[in-house]
């Protein structure tokens, strides 16, 4: 005799519906796992490839970049249309030029990984300490002399008015306490910071042996950007202007 008061049997109906779900939430976390993949992926073709993030880690470009600025770097363009006079660029070290330094400490295993997964989508700069950032003063073929009686750079015989971004220690000081003449060889550039007298640029590793050129192939991109602080947030200034007379060197003084 069957009651009516008996519980149904549910069992058999939940199993494959408790098995969907748990399929269900393999599928969410593996589609999950795939976004980030492809999103990491995506971030690091575009940092090494297209632009890329760095902070700056001293005074030698002031008041054009000051200590601490996160900016970023354009490494697609120059490639199609080259650097000219004016470019503010990052570089590897072409030798010599920061000296030997120690390795950062390691902040641990996980603050490490933090920062390497960081550094792939940009925003972070571990290498920063590896770079350096000036400003091209001199292409291939350039002949740059310091200075005229007026304490000019000229540039294939023309003088430069860098008012506009220099920053000297007095009124009327020299745009180079240091006087050099050098013609720029091919594939090169000659290279000096913002903040002339505490610059250790082109004209103070001459005795390297790149003898204070760098070389193209060591340049990262032309930086365009400061992203940090917000405050000072904006386009760097290449003041193209200020190179704009300048001949061609097979026109010019050689």
């Amino acid at each position: 005799m069957t009651s009516d008061n008996a519980m149904p049997d549910v069992s058999a109906s939940e199993a494959p519906r408790a098995a969907r779900g748990g399929r269900g939430v393999v599928t969410f976390l593996r589609d999950v796992v795939v976004i980030v993949l492809i999103a990491l992926v995506v971030s690091f073709l575009v940092k090494t490839f297209i632009v890329r993030s760095f902070y700056i880690p001293s005074a030698s470009m002031e008041q054009t970049l000051v200590e601490q600025d996160r900016i970023l770097v354009d490494e697609l363009t120059p490639r199609f249309g080259g650097y000219d006079r004016g470019d503010v660029v990052v570089f590897r070290d072409p030798g010599g030029w920061l000296g030997p330094e120690a390795a950062a400490p390691s902040q641990g295993p996980v603050v490490d990984a933090v920062e390497w997964v960081l550094s792939l989508v940009g925003l972070a700069a571990p290498d920063s300490d590896d770079h350096l950032i000036k400003r091209i003063i001199g292409l291939p073929g350039d002949r740059v002399v310091c200075c005229n009686e007026l304490g000019q750079l000229t540039v294939n015989g023309t003088p430069i008015d860098e008012t506009s971004y220099l920053q000297l220690p007095e009124s009327g000081a020299p745009a180079s306490a240091l006087e050099f003449d050098v013609t720029v060889p091919e594939g090169s550039l000659w290279v000096m910071g913002d903040n002339r007298y505490r610059s250790k640029d082109s004209r103070y590793n001459q005795e390297q042996p790149g003898k204070g050129f760098v070389p193209m192939d060591n340049l990262v991109g032309r930086a365009f950007l400061i992203t940090w602080p917000f405050d000072r947030f904006g386009l760097i200034d290449f003041h193209h202007e200020v190179f704009s007379a300048v001949p061609d060197p097979e026109d010019g003084d050689r």
